[in-house]
Protein backbone atom coordinates (compact mmCIF):
# COMPACT_ATOMS: atom_id res chain seq x y z
CA UNK A 1 0.00 0.00 0.00
CA UNK A 2 1.22 3.50 -0.91
CA UNK A 3 2.46 5.81 1.85
CA UNK A 4 -0.62 6.97 3.55
CA UNK A 5 -1.60 10.37 3.36
CA UNK A 6 -3.59 11.94 6.82
CA UNK A 7 -5.69 14.43 5.14
CA UNK A 8 -7.07 11.48 2.30
CA UNK A 9 -8.52 9.41 5.39
CA UNK A 10 -8.37 6.29 3.05
CA UNK A 11 -11.87 4.38 4.17
CA UNK A 12 -14.58 1.91 2.42
CA UNK A 13 -17.89 0.74 3.63
CA UNK A 14 -19.01 -2.60 3.66
CA UNK A 15 -22.76 -2.92 3.78
CA UNK A 16 -25.69 -5.01 1.94
CA UNK A 17 -28.95 -5.13 0.43
CA UNK A 18 -30.47 -6.63 3.26
CA UNK A 19 -29.28 -7.57 7.20
CA UNK A 20 -27.64 -11.22 7.35
CA UNK A 21 -25.99 -11.00 4.10
CA UNK A 22 -22.84 -11.73 5.86
CA UNK A 23 -21.15 -8.08 6.09
CA UNK A 24 -20.26 -8.66 9.58
CA UNK A 25 -17.98 -11.53 8.81
CA UNK A 26 -16.60 -9.85 5.66
CA UNK A 27 -15.85 -6.62 7.81
CA UNK A 28 -14.09 -8.82 10.72
CA UNK A 29 -12.16 -10.83 7.79
CA UNK A 30 -10.86 -7.78 6.32
CA UNK A 31 -9.94 -6.19 9.41
CA UNK A 32 -7.87 -8.81 10.84
CA UNK A 33 -6.59 -9.73 6.98
CA UNK A 34 -5.28 -6.35 6.48
CA UNK A 35 -3.74 -5.94 9.91
CA UNK A 36 -2.23 -9.44 9.19
CA UNK A 37 -0.43 -7.96 6.36
CA UNK A 38 0.88 -5.18 8.65
CA UNK A 39 -1.55 -2.32 8.66
CA UNK A 40 -3.67 -0.29 11.02
CA UNK A 41 -6.95 -0.48 10.15
CA UNK A 42 -9.00 1.51 11.97
CA UNK A 43 -13.03 0.01 11.98
CA UNK A 44 -16.56 2.31 12.74
CA UNK A 45 -19.96 0.22 12.86
CA UNK A 46 -23.08 2.01 11.40
CA UNK A 47 -25.91 2.68 14.72
CA UNK A 48 -25.99 2.40 18.13
CA UNK A 49 -24.64 -1.20 18.01
CA UNK A 50 -22.08 -2.77 21.08
CA UNK A 51 -21.90 -5.83 20.39
CA UNK A 52 -20.17 -5.54 17.01
CA UNK A 53 -18.02 -3.28 18.41
CA UNK A 54 -16.90 -5.77 20.33
CA UNK A 55 -16.00 -8.00 17.85
CA UNK A 56 -14.43 -4.94 15.49
CA UNK A 57 -11.82 -4.11 18.41
CA UNK A 58 -10.55 -7.89 18.60
CA UNK A 59 -10.18 -8.05 15.16
CA UNK A 60 -8.35 -4.63 14.86
CA UNK A 61 -6.57 -4.72 18.29
CA UNK A 62 -8.00 -0.93 17.92
CA UNK A 63 -11.08 0.36 19.30
CA UNK A 64 -13.66 0.35 17.33
CA UNK A 65 -16.41 3.75 16.88
CA UNK A 66 -20.28 3.95 16.87
CA UNK A 67 -21.11 6.65 13.60
CA UNK A 68 -24.99 7.27 13.73
CA UNK A 69 -26.87 9.81 11.91
CA UNK A 70 -29.36 10.07 15.23
CA UNK A 71 -26.81 10.83 17.71
CA UNK A 72 -24.41 13.03 15.15
CA UNK A 73 -24.38 15.61 12.98
CA UNK A 74 -22.75 15.85 9.32
CA UNK A 75 -19.70 17.96 10.92
CA UNK A 76 -19.42 15.29 14.00
CA UNK A 77 -19.64 12.32 12.18
CA UNK A 78 -16.73 13.26 9.63
CA UNK A 79 -14.13 15.03 12.55
CA UNK A 80 -15.53 11.77 14.54
CA UNK A 81 -13.63 9.59 11.46
CA UNK A 82 -10.79 12.32 11.17
CA UNK A 83 -10.38 11.75 14.59
CA UNK A 84 -10.39 8.23 15.30
CA UNK A 85 -8.48 7.45 12.14
CA UNK A 86 -5.78 9.38 12.85
CA UNK A 87 -2.46 6.85 12.77
CA UNK A 88 -4.58 4.31 10.72
CA UNK A 89 -3.80 3.48 7.31
CA UNK A 90 -7.22 2.43 6.26
CA UNK A 91 -10.98 2.64 7.91
CA UNK A 92 -13.68 0.26 7.36
CA UNK A 93 -16.98 1.40 8.34
CA UNK A 94 -19.46 -2.10 8.75
CA UNK A 95 -23.12 -0.84 7.58
CA UNK A 96 -26.58 -1.49 9.49
CA UNK A 97 -29.46 -3.73 7.92
CA UNK A 98 -30.04 -3.20 4.23
CA UNK A 99 -28.36 -0.33 2.34
CA UNK A 100 -31.28 2.11 1.93
CA UNK A 101 -32.83 1.33 5.45
CA UNK A 102 -33.18 3.62 7.93
CA UNK A 103 -35.54 6.01 10.35
CA UNK A 104 -38.22 6.22 7.92
CA UNK A 105 -39.19 5.66 3.93
CA UNK A 106 -37.13 8.19 2.86
CA UNK A 107 -34.60 6.22 4.31
CA UNK A 108 -33.31 8.70 7.06
CA UNK A 109 -30.30 7.75 9.36
CA UNK A 110 -29.36 4.86 6.73
CA UNK A 111 -26.27 2.97 6.13
CA UNK A 112 -26.61 5.17 2.87
CA UNK A 113 -27.10 8.58 4.21
CA UNK A 114 -23.61 7.43 6.11
CA UNK A 115 -21.88 6.92 3.27
CA UNK A 116 -23.13 9.86 1.38
CA UNK A 117 -22.55 12.28 4.43
CA UNK A 118 -18.99 11.08 4.89
CA UNK A 119 -17.96 10.71 0.74
CA UNK A 120 -17.69 6.51 1.54
CA UNK A 121 -17.24 4.61 -1.07
CA UNK A 122 -19.56 1.03 -0.84
CA UNK A 123 -18.74 -2.36 -1.50
CA UNK A 124 -21.62 -4.59 -1.20
CA UNK A 125 -22.04 -7.87 0.44
CA UNK A 126 -24.61 -9.74 -1.65
CA UNK A 127 -26.05 -13.08 -0.84
CA UNK A 128 -26.08 -15.70 -3.51
CA UNK A 129 -27.67 -18.17 -1.85
CA UNK A 130 -29.88 -20.20 -4.63
CA UNK A 131 -29.46 -17.17 -7.07
CA UNK A 132 -27.03 -16.57 -10.55
CA UNK A 133 -28.59 -13.39 -12.61
CA UNK A 134 -31.32 -12.42 -10.08
CA UNK A 135 -27.97 -11.25 -8.20
CA UNK A 136 -27.38 -8.88 -11.25
CA UNK A 137 -30.47 -7.52 -10.82
CA UNK A 138 -30.40 -6.76 -7.45
CA UNK A 139 -26.47 -4.75 -7.44
CA UNK A 140 -28.42 -2.64 -10.35
CA UNK A 141 -31.10 -2.13 -8.43
CA UNK A 142 -28.70 -0.36 -5.37
CA UNK A 143 -26.74 1.18 -8.13
CA UNK A 144 -29.96 2.90 -9.76
CA UNK A 145 -31.81 3.82 -6.64
CA UNK A 146 -29.55 6.71 -5.49
CA UNK A 147 -27.18 8.00 -8.29
CA UNK A 148 -24.58 9.86 -5.26
CA UNK A 149 -24.21 6.08 -3.63
CA UNK A 150 -20.77 5.35 -4.79
CA UNK A 151 -21.21 1.23 -5.03
CA UNK A 152 -17.57 0.44 -6.32
CA UNK A 153 -17.62 -2.90 -5.75
CA UNK A 154 -19.52 -6.35 -4.74
CA UNK A 155 -18.38 -8.94 -2.99
CA UNK A 156 -20.40 -12.41 -3.67
CA UNK A 157 -20.94 -14.05 -0.26
CA UNK A 158 -22.19 -18.17 0.26
CA UNK A 159 -20.76 -19.30 -3.02
CA UNK A 160 -21.85 -22.48 -3.84
CA UNK A 161 -18.79 -24.20 -5.94
CA UNK A 162 -16.63 -22.28 -9.44
CA UNK A 163 -19.91 -22.85 -11.56
CA UNK A 164 -22.08 -20.78 -9.24
CA UNK A 165 -18.92 -17.98 -9.01
CA UNK A 166 -18.49 -17.92 -12.61
CA UNK A 167 -22.05 -17.40 -13.20
CA UNK A 168 -22.62 -14.65 -10.47
CA UNK A 169 -19.40 -12.78 -11.34
CA UNK A 170 -20.24 -12.98 -15.22
CA UNK A 171 -23.61 -11.86 -14.79
CA UNK A 172 -22.99 -8.44 -12.37
CA UNK A 173 -20.13 -7.51 -14.29
CA UNK A 174 -21.51 -7.52 -17.73
CA UNK A 175 -25.01 -6.18 -16.59
CA UNK A 176 -24.22 -3.73 -14.24
CA UNK A 177 -20.49 -2.37 -15.22
CA UNK A 178 -19.21 -3.13 -11.74
CA UNK A 179 -16.37 -5.72 -10.30
CA UNK A 180 -17.28 -8.54 -8.29
CA UNK A 181 -13.78 -8.05 -6.09
CA UNK A 182 -14.33 -10.81 -4.14
CA UNK A 183 -16.20 -14.42 -4.14
CA UNK A 184 -16.82 -15.81 -0.26
CA UNK A 185 -17.02 -19.75 -0.19
CA UNK A 186 -20.43 -21.08 1.59
CA UNK A 187 -18.83 -22.38 5.14
CA UNK A 188 -20.85 -23.40 8.27
CA UNK A 189 -18.30 -23.02 10.39
CA UNK A 190 -17.52 -19.78 9.46
CA UNK A 191 -20.54 -18.32 11.65
CA UNK A 192 -20.94 -16.51 15.12
CA UNK A 193 -23.92 -17.34 17.16
CA UNK A 194 -26.65 -15.00 17.95
CA UNK A 195 -29.63 -14.35 20.20
CA UNK A 196 -32.35 -11.20 20.84
CA UNK A 197 -29.74 -8.34 20.65
CA UNK A 198 -28.05 -9.89 17.66
CA UNK A 199 -24.75 -11.71 17.83
CA UNK A 200 -23.14 -13.18 21.15
CA UNK A 201 -20.37 -11.24 22.64
CA UNK A 202 -17.00 -11.85 21.48
CA UNK A 203 -16.17 -12.99 25.43
CA UNK A 204 -18.46 -15.71 25.27
CA UNK A 205 -17.10 -16.94 22.06
CA UNK A 206 -13.95 -19.69 23.37
CA UNK A 207 -10.88 -19.48 20.91
CA UNK A 208 -12.43 -16.16 19.85
CA UNK A 209 -8.90 -15.32 18.03
CA UNK A 210 -8.84 -18.86 15.93
CA UNK A 211 -12.41 -17.86 15.12
CA UNK A 212 -11.34 -14.65 13.77
CA UNK A 213 -8.15 -15.64 12.10
CA UNK A 214 -10.44 -18.33 10.15
CA UNK A 215 -12.52 -15.89 8.82
CA UNK A 216 -9.52 -14.10 7.88
CA UNK A 217 -8.17 -16.51 6.11
CA UNK A 218 -10.89 -16.93 4.07
CA UNK A 219 -11.31 -13.28 3.18
CA UNK A 220 -7.64 -12.95 1.96
CA UNK A 221 -8.13 -16.33 -0.12
CA UNK A 222 -11.65 -15.10 -1.99
CA UNK A 223 -11.61 -10.82 -1.59
CA UNK A 224 -9.31 -8.98 -3.61
CA UNK A 225 -7.69 -6.97 -0.65
CA UNK A 226 -5.57 -4.75 -3.12
CA UNK A 227 -8.74 -3.85 -5.18
CA UNK A 228 -10.58 -2.92 -1.76
CA UNK A 229 -7.20 -0.65 -0.77
CA UNK A 230 -7.33 0.79 -3.43
CA UNK A 231 -11.57 1.78 -3.78
CA UNK A 232 -10.42 2.93 0.16
CA UNK A 233 -7.56 5.42 -1.25
CA UNK A 234 -9.41 6.08 -3.76
CA UNK A 235 -12.23 8.02 -1.32
CA UNK A 236 -10.43 11.16 -1.02
CA UNK A 237 -10.72 13.75 1.92
CA UNK A 238 -13.44 13.95 4.18
CA UNK A 239 -16.30 16.44 3.86
CA UNK A 240 -14.96 18.20 7.01
CA UNK A 241 -15.72 22.01 7.99
CA UNK A 242 -14.20 24.48 10.22
CA UNK A 243 -15.02 24.25 14.15
CA UNK A 244 -13.87 20.61 15.01
CA UNK A 245 -16.39 19.79 17.55
CA UNK A 246 -14.99 20.29 21.35
CA UNK A 247 -16.85 16.46 22.23
CA UNK A 248 -15.13 14.67 19.67
CA UNK A 249 -11.64 13.02 20.99
CA UNK A 250 -8.09 12.12 19.65
CA UNK A 251 -7.08 9.02 19.43
CA UNK A 252 -3.68 7.21 19.60
CA UNK A 253 -2.23 4.30 17.70
CA UNK A 254 -4.26 1.83 19.23
CA UNK A 255 -7.22 3.98 18.98
CA UNK A 256 -7.49 4.89 22.77
CA UNK A 257 -8.45 8.23 23.42
CA UNK A 258 -6.14 11.44 24.29
CA UNK A 259 -8.60 14.26 26.00
CA UNK A 260 -7.98 17.57 23.73
CA UNK A 261 -8.85 18.98 27.33
CA UNK A 262 -9.78 17.89 30.22
CA UNK A 263 -12.13 19.81 33.30
CA UNK A 264 -9.84 21.39 35.49
CA UNK A 265 -10.14 20.70 38.80
CA UNK A 266 -8.48 21.85 41.93
CA UNK A 267 -9.21 18.67 43.87
CA UNK A 268 -8.37 16.08 41.50
CA UNK A 269 -10.42 14.01 39.41
CA UNK A 270 -13.59 12.30 40.94
CA UNK A 271 -13.49 8.15 40.95
CA UNK A 272 -16.21 6.69 39.33
CA UNK A 273 -16.77 2.64 39.26
CA UNK A 274 -17.43 1.17 36.32
CA UNK A 275 -18.94 -2.51 36.25
CA UNK A 276 -17.72 -3.66 33.49
CA UNK A 277 -17.54 -7.58 33.21
CA UNK A 278 -19.47 -11.12 31.39
CA UNK A 279 -22.51 -9.42 32.51
CA UNK A 280 -22.26 -6.05 31.64
CA UNK A 281 -20.26 -4.35 29.20
CA UNK A 282 -22.27 -2.35 26.69
CA UNK A 283 -20.54 1.04 27.41
CA UNK A 284 -20.37 3.59 24.50
CA UNK A 285 -16.84 4.22 24.00
CA UNK A 286 -17.30 8.05 23.77
CA UNK A 287 -19.66 8.03 27.52
CA UNK A 288 -16.28 6.47 28.99
CA UNK A 289 -14.30 9.04 27.33
CA UNK A 290 -16.46 11.80 28.31
CA UNK A 291 -16.80 11.03 31.70
CA UNK A 292 -12.52 11.57 31.99
CA UNK A 293 -12.96 14.65 29.75
CA UNK A 294 -15.26 15.77 32.74
CA UNK A 295 -12.92 15.27 35.44
CA UNK A 296 -13.54 11.26 36.22
CA UNK A 297 -11.06 8.78 36.66
CA UNK A 298 -12.55 5.44 35.75
CA UNK A 299 -12.09 2.72 37.71
CA UNK A 300 -13.33 -1.00 36.36
CA UNK A 301 -14.97 -3.55 38.98
CA UNK A 302 -16.30 -6.93 38.39
CA UNK A 303 -19.76 -8.14 39.62
CA UNK A 304 -19.05 -11.71 39.45
CA UNK A 305 -15.44 -11.44 40.78
CA UNK A 306 -14.96 -8.99 42.67
CA UNK A 307 -16.17 -8.72 46.75
CA UNK A 308 -17.43 -5.53 46.71
CA UNK A 309 -16.87 -1.38 44.68
CA UNK A 310 -13.39 -0.48 44.56
CA UNK A 311 -13.26 1.71 47.63
CA UNK A 312 -13.43 5.13 48.12
CA UNK A 313 -15.11 5.61 45.03
CA UNK A 314 -17.47 8.85 44.15
CA UNK A 315 -19.95 7.43 41.71
CA UNK A 316 -20.98 4.62 40.14
CA UNK A 317 -21.99 3.84 36.10
CA UNK A 318 -23.60 0.25 35.89
CA UNK A 319 -24.06 -0.17 32.20
CA UNK A 320 -25.79 -2.34 29.86
CA UNK A 321 -25.51 -5.89 28.57
CA UNK A 322 -26.72 -9.64 29.53
CA UNK A 323 -27.62 -10.13 33.53
CA UNK A 324 -30.09 -12.94 32.35
CA UNK A 325 -27.25 -14.87 30.78
CA UNK A 326 -25.58 -14.76 34.12
CA UNK A 327 -28.29 -14.13 36.87
CA UNK A 328 -27.49 -17.03 39.21
CA UNK A 329 -23.84 -15.88 39.35
CA UNK A 330 -25.01 -12.48 40.17
CA UNK A 331 -26.94 -14.24 42.65
CA UNK A 332 -24.16 -16.12 44.20
CA UNK A 333 -22.02 -12.73 44.48
CA UNK A 334 -23.83 -11.76 47.99
CA UNK A 335 -20.85 -9.29 48.94
CA UNK A 336 -20.69 -7.70 45.84
CA UNK A 337 -24.68 -6.89 45.82
CA UNK A 338 -24.20 -5.71 48.76
CA UNK A 339 -21.54 -3.48 48.58
CA UNK A 340 -23.53 -1.47 45.42
CA UNK A 341 -27.01 -1.74 47.90
CA UNK A 342 -24.73 -0.02 50.46
CA UNK A 343 -23.77 2.59 48.00
CA UNK A 344 -26.85 3.45 46.17
CA UNK A 345 -28.45 3.43 49.74
CA UNK A 346 -25.59 5.72 50.97
CA UNK A 347 -26.45 8.60 48.62
CA UNK A 348 -23.79 7.69 46.01
CA UNK A 349 -24.28 8.88 43.49
CA UNK A 350 -25.25 6.04 40.77
CA UNK A 351 -26.22 5.96 36.91
CA UNK A 352 -27.59 2.61 35.84
CA UNK A 353 -28.53 1.61 31.68
CA UNK A 354 -31.18 -1.27 31.31
CA UNK A 355 -29.28 -4.45 32.82
CA UNK A 356 -27.73 -1.93 35.42
CA UNK A 357 -31.58 -1.15 36.31
CA UNK A 358 -32.43 -4.74 36.27
CA UNK A 359 -29.57 -5.69 39.03
CA UNK A 360 -30.75 -2.82 40.80
CA UNK A 361 -34.20 -4.38 41.39
CA UNK A 362 -35.07 -7.61 43.93
CA UNK A 363 -34.58 -10.38 41.43
CA UNK A 364 -34.39 -11.21 37.46
CA UNK A 365 -36.66 -14.45 36.83
CA UNK A 366 -35.76 -15.83 33.41
CA UNK A 367 -37.63 -18.86 31.85
CA UNK A 368 -39.26 -19.15 35.25
CA UNK A 369 -36.16 -18.96 37.53
CA UNK A 370 -35.88 -16.13 40.07
CA UNK A 371 -32.44 -15.09 40.98
CA UNK A 372 -31.97 -12.33 43.91
CA UNK A 373 -30.73 -9.42 42.51
CA UNK A 374 -29.02 -5.97 44.20
CA UNK A 375 -32.86 -4.91 45.63
CA UNK A 376 -32.42 -1.13 45.79
CA UNK A 377 -36.00 -0.61 44.02
CA UNK A 378 -38.76 -2.50 45.41
CA UNK A 379 -40.09 -4.20 41.68
CA UNK A 380 -38.97 -7.21 39.92
CA UNK A 381 -37.69 -8.15 36.39
CA UNK A 382 -39.05 -9.99 34.36
CA UNK A 383 -37.83 -11.14 31.05
CA UNK A 384 -40.08 -11.85 28.18
CA UNK A 385 -39.76 -13.67 25.02
CA UNK A 386 -41.17 -10.50 23.39
CA UNK A 387 -39.37 -7.45 22.69
CA UNK A 388 -40.33 -4.70 25.14
CA UNK A 389 -38.49 -1.75 23.59
CA UNK A 390 -36.49 -1.12 20.44
CA UNK A 391 -35.14 1.92 19.14
CA UNK A 392 -33.98 5.58 18.92
CA UNK A 393 -34.93 7.08 22.57
CA UNK A 394 -35.51 10.95 23.29
CA UNK A 395 -35.92 12.42 26.79
CA UNK A 396 -36.75 15.33 28.40
CA UNK A 397 -35.21 15.59 32.35
CA UNK A 398 -37.60 16.25 34.95
CA UNK A 399 -36.98 18.35 37.80
CA UNK A 400 -37.12 14.60 39.70
CA UNK A 401 -33.84 13.99 38.51
CA UNK A 402 -31.44 14.20 41.22
CA UNK A 403 -28.43 15.61 39.60
CA UNK A 404 -29.58 16.83 35.62
CA UNK A 405 -30.78 20.16 34.82
CA UNK A 406 -34.20 19.83 34.72
CA UNK A 407 -35.35 20.62 30.35
CA UNK A 408 -32.66 18.88 29.63
CA UNK A 409 -32.76 16.49 26.61
CA UNK A 410 -31.12 13.04 26.23
CA UNK A 411 -30.28 11.39 23.46
CA UNK A 412 -29.58 7.57 23.09
CA UNK A 413 -30.96 3.79 22.09
CA UNK A 414 -32.88 1.04 23.87
CA UNK A 415 -33.91 -2.42 23.31
CA UNK A 416 -34.72 -4.77 25.90
CA UNK A 417 -36.87 -7.95 25.96
CA UNK A 418 -37.61 -7.52 30.04
CA UNK A 419 -40.16 -5.32 31.98
CA UNK A 420 -40.76 -4.19 35.74
CA UNK A 421 -43.22 -5.85 37.33
CA UNK A 422 -44.44 -4.70 40.96
CA UNK A 423 -44.16 -0.93 40.45
CA UNK A 424 -46.66 0.61 43.29
CA UNK A 425 -47.31 4.18 41.30
CA UNK A 426 -45.39 6.24 43.94
CA UNK A 427 -42.56 5.76 42.03
CA UNK A 428 -40.28 8.96 40.90
CA UNK A 429 -39.01 9.29 37.50
CA UNK A 430 -36.70 11.60 36.17
CA UNK A 431 -37.26 11.40 32.48
CA UNK A 432 -40.16 11.69 30.54
CA UNK A 433 -40.04 10.10 27.05
CA UNK A 434 -40.22 12.16 23.75
CA UNK A 435 -39.74 9.30 22.46
CA UNK A 436 -39.10 5.26 23.17
CA UNK A 437 -40.78 2.84 25.60
CA UNK A 438 -38.66 3.28 28.71
CA UNK A 439 -40.47 1.41 31.93
CA UNK A 440 -43.55 2.56 30.31
CA UNK A 441 -46.25 5.50 30.13
CA UNK A 442 -43.55 7.52 28.54
CA UNK A 443 -41.47 7.89 31.48
CA UNK A 444 -38.08 6.51 32.31
CA UNK A 445 -35.33 7.08 34.81
CA UNK A 446 -36.41 5.44 37.96
CA UNK A 447 -35.01 7.58 40.82
CA UNK A 448 -33.92 6.87 44.06
CA UNK A 449 -31.98 8.99 46.68
CA UNK A 450 -29.14 9.97 43.67
CA UNK A 451 -29.56 6.78 42.04
CA UNK A 452 -31.30 7.08 38.20
CA UNK A 453 -31.61 3.54 36.64
CA UNK A 454 -33.51 3.36 33.47
CA UNK A 455 -33.82 1.21 30.02
CA UNK A 456 -32.16 4.15 28.14
CA UNK A 457 -28.89 3.99 26.50
CA UNK A 458 -27.87 7.36 26.74
CA UNK A 459 -25.04 8.76 24.36
CA UNK A 460 -22.85 11.15 25.26
CA UNK A 461 -22.02 12.98 21.91
CA UNK A 462 -25.60 13.72 21.61
CA UNK A 463 -26.72 14.16 24.93
CA UNK A 464 -23.55 16.80 25.70
CA UNK A 465 -24.68 17.56 29.38
CA UNK A 466 -25.16 14.31 30.54
CA UNK A 467 -21.64 13.01 31.39
CA UNK A 468 -20.62 16.62 33.39
CA UNK A 469 -23.39 16.48 35.32
CA UNK A 470 -22.86 13.06 36.94
CA UNK A 471 -19.12 14.14 37.47
CA UNK A 472 -20.17 17.07 39.25
CA UNK A 473 -23.00 15.39 40.77
CA UNK A 474 -19.92 12.99 42.17
CA UNK A 475 -17.96 15.66 42.87
CA UNK A 476 -20.52 17.08 45.68
CA UNK A 477 -20.86 13.66 46.80
CA UNK A 478 -17.22 13.48 47.69
CA UNK A 479 -17.09 16.66 49.03
CA UNK A 480 -20.20 16.10 51.81
CA UNK A 481 -18.15 12.86 52.60
CA UNK A 482 -15.13 14.72 53.20
CA UNK A 483 -17.42 16.99 55.51
CA UNK A 484 -18.69 13.85 57.40
CA UNK A 485 -15.66 12.70 58.61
Amino acid sequence: MAKRNDLQYPRFMISAPSGRSGKTLVSLGAIRALRNRGLIVQPFKKGPDYIDLEWQTSAACRQSRNLDCFFMDPPTMNATIAHASRGADVSLIEAAMGLYDGFDVKGSRSSAQVAKQTATPVVLVLDVTRMTRTAAAIVMGCIAFDREIEICGVIANRIKGARHERLVREAIESTCGIEVIGAVPEDPALTIADRHLGLVTCGEVSEKERLIEAVAHVIEESVDLDRLLSIAQAAGGLPLKDGTPTRVLETDRDGKVEALTKAPSVDGPVKVAVIKDSAFHFYYQENLEALENAGAELVFADSLADESLPADVDALYIGGGFPEAYAKDLEANRSFRESVRGFCEAGGVVFAECGGLMYLTKSLTVDGVSSEMVGFFACDTYMEADRQGHGYTEALVTESHPWMKTGAILKGHEHHHSRLVGLTGDEVYGLCNKRGNGIGEHRDGLCKSRTVAEYFHVNAIASPEWAPSLVSAARAHRALRKERV
